[in-house]
């Protein structure tokens, strides 16, 4: 294969929420939705739940850009798990200087600690949860909604992390419809550029578990954003407090939300799991 071109990756993932990083540092093009599929596939591909780049920065005091795609090829506005995983690859590289620093989100720019042995905490701004920040289309705010799906009426709330969230509390996370409800909630008009749906059990005021099927992935091991939006959004009917340990199925988030005009902090791990170089000439 001399000669072939060929694409250089790293596989990371954050608490089972797997990745592949480009570096498109230096004006390298974009992937497009094709290339991203074919990354992207398990079978044929590399296989991941988000494609990340990082890319020049165009924010101040930011040391990277990151951008994010499904793998369907969709592009997505926020990815908790996948941040961090962007800035353990940036303190890798060596681009990414001591132990606090900014990247530029597509939302805005969040900004990282990094706590040792592969933790990191970001802050990944505040929640908000009018209908049209989602956007959701209802007729006013309100603590919870309810739409029928699947001839069943399904009670939520919302919160928008930079990317939308649908979250239902559920009395088991292991037996909820996680496969029915998810893609259900998704198609529904009212979300116009589709939800991620959470499904959270709250075990303690300082501990839920959590299960997230994401738009464009599908069900995930872990979904930081999710755990954050499924904080919120029960912190603020009183069930859990502002500092709550999420357990996913990849793993546990810690998430802190000090107040309502506070941002979301995230804490959690990252693994770098292999470095590849994938065949483009029968990929494009």
């Amino acid at each position: 294969m001399t000669g072939a071109a060929t694409l250089r990756f790293s596989k990371m993932h954050g608490a089972g929420n797997d990745f592949v990083v480009l570096d498109l540092r230096g004006g390298r093009p974009a992937p497009t939705p094709a290339l991203a599929r074919a990354l992207g596939d398990r079978h044929a591909g590399v296989g991941f739940d988000q494609l990340l780049t990082i890319e020049d920065p165009g924010q101040a005091g930011a040391v990277a850009r990151y951008r994010i795609w499904n793998a369907d090829g969709s592009a997505a506005q926020q990815c908790g798990n996948g941040a961090r995983c962007v800035a353990a690859w940036l303190q890798r590289d060596g681009a990414a200087a001591g132990d606090a620093f900014v990247l530029e989100a597509p939302p805005g720019p969040v900004t990282v600690q990094a706590l040792g042995a592969g933790r990191y905490a970001l802050a990944l701004g505040r929640p908000r949860f009018e209908p049209a920040d989602l956007p959701f289309l209802a007729d006013a705010a309100q603590a919870s909604y309810r739409l029928d799906v699947d001839g069943e009426a399904v009670g939520f709330g919302i919160a928008s992390m930079g990317n939308p969230h649908a979250v239902l509390e559920v009395p088991d996370v292991a037996t909820a419809e996680v496969g029915r409800l998810g893609p259900g909630l998704q198609a529904r008009a009212e979300f116009p550029e589709g939800v991620n749906v959470g499904f959270a059990q709250v075990l303690a005021p300082d501990r839920i578990r959590l299960r997230v099927y994401e738009r464009g992935a599908g069900e995930t091991l872990a979904c930081g954003s999710g755990a954050c939006a499924a904080v919120a959004v029960l912190a603020r009917r009183g069930r859990v407090g502002r500092h709550v340990f999420v357990e996913l199925p990849g793993g546990t988030l810690e998430i802190t939300w000090p107040g309502d005009d506070s941002p979301v902090t995230m804490a959690g791990p990252t693994a770098f799991v292999f470095e590849g170089d994938f065949l483009l000439e029968q990929n494009e």
